[in-house]
């Protein structure tokens, strides 16, 4: 086996879903990972700390974009705004392999455990939009408010967008989701 072949943590995240979907979460080890993948369960501690990480690797990149957004975001930008441009680009980075995030998604769903750190990924994610509003100048509640409303329109927007039979514009779901606000908050 190959001890720094290039590509490994993306050949890694191909057979580990591969045999998530095959075997189940649970019944599938780092050492058959490492296998499929034609690597050793070594190389893959170098690349993710456990079984989990492959796939919630991006997690960090995900987190970094949407903070860089709102740094950028023009600043008489409403705290909704804001947030809409960071889901934008959060949208441009998960949004560009559809028939991944499906198998991803429909691993997670099928398991507790990863159910449980991706909320936790969630609350990350909400806590990061919300330090930023507040370093924006944005007041509490006001701030995460803003944060958890965003948050929920990721969610919801990612999950019409997984589940849908033909690939759909992530953004696109967003933004709508994002235009409905005022109309749900106003029943």
């Amino acid at each position: 086996m190959a001890r720094w072949e290039g590509g490994a943590a993306d050949r890694f995240r191909e057979a580990a879903l591969e045999l998530y979907a095959e075997r189940g979460y649970e019944q599938t080890t780092v050492a058959e990972i490492a296998e499929r993948a034609g690597l050793t369960a070594r190389t893959f501690f170098r690349h993710f700390t456990d079984k989990r990480e492959v796939l919630f690797a991006g997690s960090e990149t995900l987190r970094e974009g949407l903070e860089a957004a709102l740094r950028e975001a023009p600043a008489d930008a409403s705290p909704m705004t804001a947030i809409g441009l960071a889901l934008e680009r959060s949208a441009a980075f998960l949004g560009r392999d559809h028939r991944h995030s499906r198998r991803r998604q429909a691993i997670i769903s099928a398991n507790p455990e990863l159910q449980e750190r991706e909320l936790i990924k969630m609350a990350t994610l909400a806590a990061a939009l919300g330090s930023g509003l507040r370093d924006r100048g944005v007041p509490e509640p006001d701030a995460s408010l803003a944060a958890q409303a965003g948050i929920a329109v990721f969610q919801v927007a990612f999950g019409r967008w997984v589940t849908a039979e033909t690939e759909t514009d992530l953004a696109a779901e967003m933004r709508f989701l994002l235009d409905r606000l005022p109309a749900v908050a106003s029943r």
